[in-house]
Order: structure tokens, then sequence, then C-alpha cells
């Protein structure tokens, strides 16, 4: 049987199985890559979640005093330095004076090396249950060309999901970074 060239209609068998691999291979492709983001498409919401509970964090922190002594502290109001305190005086950014929580805290310096898990407002209200939030802090007036380090604080917040470790060091973390600056010597 002698088939005209030109006379042919349609498509072979071949030709018809091999465009059923073409496209299903690409179906495949598509659906896998579909399904690798629809199965992380919360991460973008937990990464929002963790940027307000550092910037609502940054922002109760910067908003404290700055002043050389703890307000509790008799020379607080006419303290000039560090050294003009009576008892308390806020230059030590390590650990928080005995007796006070973040529910009364009324220093910058107050919260220098705290950790929270299952981080509540300042009054121990609204627990964000899985998240946690640090603070980090240090002195940073000659960094910013001041000629007074203790003229200025750089204030590092980091927020992350519960978990262990405690610290958020090593996990999905959002950190932000804020200066606190003595504008007068008693703020």
């Amino acid at each position: 049987m002698c088939i005209e060239p030109g006379s042919q209609r349609g498509i072979t068998l071949i030709e018809q199985i091999v465009f059923m691999l073409i496209v299903s291979v690409g179906v495949v492709g598509l659906v896998s890559t579909m399904s690798s983001t629809v199965a992380h498409s919360a991460d973008p919401q937990v990464t929002k979640q963790l940027a307000v509970i550092a910037e609502s964090l940054l922002a109760e922190v910067a908003q404290q005093p700055m002043t050389w002594c703890d307000p509790d502290d008799a020379s607080a109001a006419s303290a000039g330095s560090f050294a003009a305190c009576a008892s308390t005086p806020q230059n030590a950014l390590g650990p928080t004076p005995a007796g006070e929580t973040r529910a009364t805290f009324d220093n910058v310096a107050d919260y220098a090396g705290q950790g929270w898990d299952d981080i509540t407002d300042a009054a121990g209200n609204n627990a964000l249950v899985g998240y946690r939030g640090e603070v980090a802090m240090a002195w940073a007036g000659v960094a910013l060309g001041l000629a007074d380090d203790n003229a200025a604080l750089r204030i590092t917040v980091t927020a992350c999901r519960t978990g262990s470790p405690a610290a958020c060091v090593g996990r999905d973390a959002v950190s932000l970074t804020g200066y606190r600056l003595r504008y007068a010597p008693h703020n």
C-alpha cells in the first residue's frame, strides 16, 4: 500500500503517547510546586505575627523613662549621673531588680536581658501562647557619635515561636532594633 505525501490526516499513536507523556510531566511538576506552596502558606502569617509582637515589645520598652537612678530611688528626681543615685543606679544592664516583674518595670534598663514565653501584655493579660519575646540592650552613645556612651541605649527585641531551647537563638525569629536616648539629665 502506498501513501501519498501530504494526504495523512490526524496524528499517529506514537505522537499521541509522546504528547500525553509531556503533558503529564508538566502537570506533575505544577502539582508538586502548588502542594509545596500550600504547605508553607502559613509561614508569612507567622512572620507577620512575630513582627507585630517584636514591634509591640520594642514600643513598650522604648516608652519607659531612661533615668540615671531607678525611679523608686530617693535621688531619682535630682540625679545627673549614676554616681548621684542613693542606692539603685541604672547603669547595669543586667538582672532585674529584686521583686520587680514586667508589670512593675519603671525604667528602660529593667527590661535588659529579659525573656518571656507565652507573652502577655504588661499587665499580664491576653497571653500569646506559643510565642517568646526577648530583650537585649547595650550602651550605644559612642556608636551614635555622642560624647557619653551612657547617653543612648541600643534595644534589640526578638520574637520567636516557643520551643526548645527556651531562647530564640538558632530559630526562626524576627528581631527589631531601636535606640533610646537620654534627652535631659532626668528622663
